[in-house]
């Protein structure tokens, strides 16, 4: 991004009234343009809030980081850089290079290191904090000549390193990729002397453009991808199943195939990590299927739902496949090694991302790779992600299952042995019921969404609530699969977000739900949130079955109406967190 193009997205929300969105930028040096980008990124990434950089003290890292935990935004970015932790490591301040002065640096060095970490521990417990090593080179400082490295060298980067790698497994701590960086922002291209003298501003323009980019990313992730469809032939393996037979379609090294062998091995680790992996092939199912059944197939057959082989139109497998999945285009990637295929794809489904397969360009399959990992990547897999296509298989069986009538349906219901298991927690940040809210559209009381930071505000409110469901029966778990966030005025449930899978539809557990809100907190009425979106039909659904009319907007249910208009109820209940802390306020 250019400097220009940065001020221009800020002018164009100078006087806008959208919801602030206040973001810490902490840095020892100046930040001058590296805040102008960073805005600018956040802007883009949050375009119906209005976003607000909050800087901390020139030349007090240590200072502004231990201000993080009682300030008021919504997520932090820190930027260390060497003379952080040392000023002697800079060029601002003169203090002597000599070896002799080593064994103090490094001990003033690890004495801010600890302080950091206990800062940004202690700042992470209430948003997201992106965090960011040194990304400079060290001044010419000992006696060393500049293309040998020393114990001293050795031992700051262990510092930090060792700093960095206990901060990696702390939830709310992100560390922004090297690699990623190097990929970006040439390393001899990053300081500029002149700026950082005269101004004290280290970067220059292009490398803090960069850093901004990427420590935007941290803050708020682009949605993360939830399905990838491949094809078989000349994508998943080298060469036509159907030609050569399921015995010599290859992936290895030997047979100048290992791109294929990679791209299987990506797509089992997406399919652990619990992103859903499908899928559309024309070709002979016979002779298709016996090579999916290949003992080496990198991808395991069990990893993938469903699977789509036949001769028919590559787009109609992709409907049937979304279908099944019951998540929207905009979610799903379809990689395949044609590019008219890729097209036809396209033309049917405009939202459904679309890559081809580089069966011959080794350096372009390794990027598709690394696109790959981008575009599903998230922050962390949580146990809902381990049984999400289990959760799938379990719903097509209930749903085959279920019957045409009100009675055929209560026997159905009654005979599954339904569990929900309910908890009242609100910390620490759960993140699938986090996923939930941000991704789930059908069923939707208004469409809200929430970056990370704003979430943990909500659930830091005395008088919120959060409800986290999950839920399983004899077809099997389908793990957490609704969330209801709101707060209690008196008897009265103010019900601002809810959210369901549609993994769980057509078992009444939206009505269980309503009802052990009534119960945990003796409420007589329920005031929700409702707004009509152009997807959650199922939502307006489910108030008009109480209220007996579509609801154009938030909408009140006494306790009494909805008793005489609830169906039958069959499930189990566990508590699985604490009691609902304000029943009894």
């Amino acid at each position: 991004m250019k400097l220009t193009e940065a001020l221009k997205i800020l002018n164009a929300y100078r006087n806008s009234e959208a919801q602030s969105f206040p973001v810490s930028l902490a840095c020892g040096f100046t930040p001058l343009h590296l805040q102008t980008f960073f805005a600018a990124e956040l802007q883009g990434a949050l375009p119906a809030r209005k976003v607000e950089i909050v800087t901390g003290l020139y030349g007090d890292l240590a200072g502004s980081v231990a201000m993080l935990a009682n300030a008021d935004v919504r997520g932090a970015a820190v930027l260390l850089e060497w003379p952080d932790l040392d000023a002697r490591l800079g060029y601002r301040r003169l203090g002597g290079w000599s070896a002799s002065q080593f064994e103090d640096i490094l001990l003033n060095a690890r004495a801010v290191l600890r302080t950091l970490a206990g800062s940004l521990r202690a700042a992470a417990v209430r948003f997201p904090v992106a965090l960011s090593l040194p990304t400079l080179r060290m001044p010419p400082l000992g006696f060393m000549a500049g293309w040998q490295s020393g114990p001293f060298e050795f031992e700051l980067r262990r510092l930090v390193a060792e700093f960095a790698a206990q901060l990696s497994e702390q939830r709310g701590i992100r560390l922004l990729n090297e690699d990623t960086l190097n990929s970006t922002s040439n390393p001899s291209e990053r300081f500029d002397m002149k700026s950082e003298l005269s101004t004290g501003f280290s970067y220059t323009n292009g490398h803090a453009s960069a850093m901004a980019s990427l420590l935007a990313r941290l803050i708020q992730p682009p949605a993360a991808k939830k399905g990838i469809i491949t094809d078989l032939d000349d994508t998943l393996w080298l060469g036509l199943v159907g030609e050569t037979g399921p015995a010599d379609v290859c992936w290895d090294l030997d047979r100048h195939a290992q791109i294929h062998g990679l791209y299987q091995q990506t797509l089992q680790a997406l399919a652990d990590a619990g992103v859903l992996v499908a899928i559309a092939s024309k070709n002979d199912a016979t002779v298709a299927e016996e090579a999916l059944r290949r003992d080496d197939l990198l991808l395991r057959k069990e990893s993938v739902f469903p699977i789509e082989i036949h001769w028919n139109a590559k787009s109609e497998s992709v409907t049937r496949i979304l279908r099944k999945w019951n998540i929207g285009a905009d979610s799903v990637v379809f990689v395949d090694d044609s590019p008219i295929e890729l097209a036809e794809v396209k033309a049917a489904h405009p939202d459904v991302e679309c890559i081809l397969f580089p069966k011959n360009e080794p350096t372009e399959a390794l990027r598709l790779l690394q696109r790959l990992k981008d575009l599903f990547g998230k922050t962390a897999v949580s146990s809902d992600d381990a049984v999400r296509l289990a959760s799938l298989r379990a719903a097509e069986e209930f749903q085959a299952g279920a019957g045409e009538t009100t009675a055929d349906t209560d026997a159905f219901l009654a005979s599954a042995q339904g569990v929900m298991a309910v908890s009242f927690q609100k910390l620490p940040v759960d993140t699938r019921v986090f996923e939930l809210v941000n991704k789930t559209n059908q069923f939707n009381l208004n469409g809200i969404r929430c970056a990370e930071g704003e979430w943990r505000g909500r659930l830091e409110d005395s008088s919120s609530f959060l409800m986290a469901i999950g839920y399983r029966d004899k077809f099997g778990p389908l793990g957490t699969i609704a969330a209801v966030q709101g707060r209690i005025d008196g008897d009265t449930l103010l019900i601002d977000m809810w959210v369901m899978s549609c993994r769980a539809f057509a078992r009444r557990i939206e009505y269980k739900t309503l009802a052990l809100l009534f119960e945990s907190f003796h409420a007589n009425t329920a005031r929700l949130e409702y707004r009509p979106t152009a997807k959650n039909g199922p939502t307006r659904d489910f108030l008009r079955s109480l209220l007996d009319a579509a609801p154009e907007g938030p909408v009140e249910i006494p306790r009494a109406l909805f008793e005489q208009k609830c169906p039958a109820l069959f499930q189990a209940v566990e508590l699985t967190g604490a009691e609902p802390a304000l029943a009894n306020a």
